[in-house]
């Protein structure tokens, strides 16, 4: 366990501790039990296999998802200036208000799972006073633009990944058995795809769709506002580090930073839609093992989610054409994990049952 009283919140030295190891032994009894209960073996389909895996994350043949965090990153970003968006920036801190006081999707799906939920502002163009539920841990009014320019300082970057560890510690401080990163940041849509298209090798034209909204036309600016930028900064993306700092958001990196920390800590991460896979992409780049800790919420509208999800050959639980973002898909999904486990461990076994199994004379 990493304390964070070890920690040097100056630094992102942590990013190299050990990913936690999966339990076999809880993985093989939860296998075990599915062969004893009363259907026939594979009948439940993925449904068992979330519950064995959950059980090989969790370390223990019987897993619970109870105790859910949620933590909702929001920033802006400077690449939103180059009309990449159908909304005007000060959309982002008006929705960290919204978030705030329960009013967005979020708020209610956290609040009918009972779930926790928080809202970590890392920088918005338009200030914000102090709200409810919100961490301020702005780091700028936004990024650069990346258009020409870095999208943000090597200092920034690591405020940006560390904010996302210290959620994760605020998730396992109270327990969490699953962890769940959202993201609000008017402009982001452009900048995952851009650090997509940098860490797979992709040109924007496979990967840009219309994000909130924008018609034909929009996509095919954004495209050309893409395809400048990835040329403008080709010689520098060479890492997963490097890509963040020179097309990354802030939201992004901490996303990035909380699934990495929560695999070192040895918390299930359920990911949301394309923003979210795009941070968990990048966090498998800087240590591979992360991605034994990542379930998979939702395939979502966006293009490039497919493009995404086959590079960490992922299969989503939902496909339902979302595309809002904030972690609700990731939050609609929870009710199908809850289930596997309570199928899991609820049903009976063919001993317990009385029930011939295909193996009994």
């Amino acid at each position: 366990m990493i304390e964070m009283s070890n920690m040097d919140r100056t630094t992102r030295n942590w990013l190299q501790q050990p990913i936690a190891a999966l339990d076999p032994q809880a993985r093989l009894a939860a296998e075990q039990r599915q062969q004893q209960l009363t259907k026939p073996a594979g009948s439940l389909g993925q449904l068992e296999t979330l519950a064995v895996e959950l059980a090989a994350m969790q370390g223990n043949a019987c897993p619970q998802l109870d105790n859910i965090s949620i933590s909702l990153f929001a920033a802006d970003h400077g690449i939103a200036r180059e009309g990449v968006s159908a909304f005007p920036q000060a959309v982002t801190a008006q929705m960290i208000a919204n978030f705030a006081h329960g009013g967005a999707a979020i708020s209610v799906a956290a609040q009918a799972l009972g779930a926790t939920l928080e809202v970590v502002n890392l920088g918005t163009v338009s200030p914000l006073a102090a709200l409810p539920r919100v961490h301020e841990q702005s780091i700028a009014a936004g990024t650069a633009s990346f258009l020409s320019a870095p999208a943000m300082t090597d200092r920034q970057l690591t405020a940006a990944l560390n904010a996302g560890r210290d959620a994760v510690q605020r998730a396992d401080n109270v327990g969490a058995q699953l962890f769940i990163g959202g993201e609000m940041g008017i402009g982001n849509t452009s900048t995952a795809t851009a650090l997509a298209c940098a860490q797979l090798g992709l040109p924007p034209v496979a990967l840009a769709g219309p994000g909130t909204g924008l018609d034909a036309k929009g996509v095919s600016h954004k495209v050309a506002v893409l395809e400048q930028a990835l040329n403008h900064h080709q010689a520098e993306l060479n890492s997963a580090e490097s890509i963040l700092c020179c097309l990354g958001g802030f939201e992004i990196a901490a996303l990035c930073g909380a699934y990495l920390h929560a695999a070192q800590r040895g918390m299930p991460v359920l990911v949301d839609g394309y923003i979210c896979s795009v941070a968990a992409l990048l966090a498998c780049a800087l240590q591979p093992a992360v991605r034994n800790w990542l379930l998979f919420a939702h395939r979502s509208a966006e293009p490039g989610h497919q493009q995404v999800l086959a590079a960490m050959a992922a299969e989503p639980l939902l496909q339902l054409s979302l595309r809002l973002g904030e972690g609700s898909g990731a939050a609609v999904a929870v009710p199908l994990l809850r289930m596997a486990c309570t199928l899991h461990a609820g049903m009976a076994t063919f001993s317990e049952a009385g029930v011939a199994n295909r193996d009994d004379d």
